[in-house]
């Protein structure tokens, strides 16, 4: 019998049993706590620069300087381009100066963030881009500002599409979170990896991928609603 077989035998998962009722609880707390916070903060930081890279394009309500932007879409697409792992390794001396400690679940909060806020920006960039170019012209003809037509036409127009790319977000961290989990992060992908994958427990691993994929379903339902909801076409 292999090491897989052996995984699933009464005995081991009886034992995996008792894990997932010790040790699931906190581990679930611990990602969910993450995964929120980083989302927050990562579209703090991602929903203006978004906005700045509608605006300030040459074709935007507010152009800037080209090469400005140029530096600006350089800079967001290598942080995209980085793996989170080795992005993770990369911001170490950021971590420790922001948290303290570059291990465990609240020093995760720290590259979640600079891993995801990029990618934040792209979806908030891609949601105003989708409100139609009449709807801006007739506020440029009736005299708004550049700011005005920003937070009072584009943003309101976006709300349905940015819940969707926002939860889109949140799944995508949820997935970054587990992967924390190889280098001192905390939650499900601690669990995961450190019990159900080093210790040849795979009916941990398991239970934690079941865990992992309900969350999933629980963030996408909720976002998908929320969306329905905020979508004015659909009262008319």
């Amino acid at each position: 019998m292999n090491q897989f077989q052996r995984a699933f035998t009464p005995e081991s998962l009886a034992e995996a049993w008792t894990i997932f009722l010790r040790d699931f609880p906190m581990a679930l707390w611990d990602t969910v706590y993450v995964t929120v916070l980083a989302t927050f903060f990562a579209i703090v930081i991602g929903l203006p620069l978004g906005m700045l890279l509608v605006a300030g394009d040459q074709g935007g309500v507010r152009p800037l300087p080209a090469p400005l932007m140029k530096v600006i879409n350089v800079i967001i697409n290598f942080l995209r381009s980085v793996p989170f792992l080795i992005l993770i390794v990369m911001v170490i001396p950021i971590t420790r100066l922001i948290v303290g400690t570059s291990v465990g679940t609240t020093a995760s909060i720290v590259p979640l963030v600079i891993a995801a806020f990029p990618f934040v920006a792209r979806l908030v960039e891609a949601s105003l881009r989708e409100v139609s170019p009449n709807i801006i012209e007739m506020a440029q003809s009736m005299g708004c500002t550049p700011m005005q037509i920003l937070f009072r036409v584009m943003l309101p127009e976006s709300v349905p599409s940015l819940i969707n790319n926002f939860t889109l977000a949140i799944t995508t961290i949820l997935s970054y979170t587990a992967m924390s989990g190889a280098i001192g992060g905390g939650g499900l992908g601690k669990i995961a990896i450190t019990i159900g994958y080093q210790r040849y427990k795979y009916a941990v691993l398991y239970l934690a991928v079941i865990v992992l994929v309900i969350l999933v379903q629980i963030f996408q339902t909720f976002g998908n609603w929320l969306s329905k909801k905020s979508d004015r076409r659909l009262k008319q």
